[in-house]
C-alpha cells in the first residue's frame, strides 16, 4: 500500500491505495477522458461516509462490476 498526495477541491489530501487500485483508477480516468484529480474529486463529492481511500476502492470495484455485468448481458443477449 502506498500513500499518495493529491489536490482535491483545492485542498491537498492523501490517498492510501494498493498499486492495483491506483492503476485501475488511472485507467478509468483515461477511459473517461478525465483527469485523475477530477475523477478523485468526483468520487470525494459523491461519498456518503468513510474515508477517501475506501471510497476510491469502492468506486473502482463498482466500475468493474458494472462492466462485467454489461459483458454478461451482451453475451446472453
Amino acid at each position: 500500500m502506498v500513500k499518495r498526495s493529491i489536490v482535491v477541491a483545492g485542498h491537498k489530501t492523501s490517498v492510501s491505495l494498493e498499486d492495483a487500485f491506483w492503476h485501475a483508477l488511472k485507467d478509468i480516468a483515461r477511459e473517461r477522458r478525465q483527469s485523475l484529480r477530477g475523477l478523485v474529486a468526483e468520487i470525494d463529492s459523491g461519498r456518503s461516509g468513510g474515508n477517501l481511500s475506501s471510497a476510491v476502492r469502492l468506486f473502482v470495484l463498482d466500475h468493474y462490476r458494472r462492466r462485467a455485468g454489461a459483458a454478461i448481458s451482451i453475451a446472453a443477449g
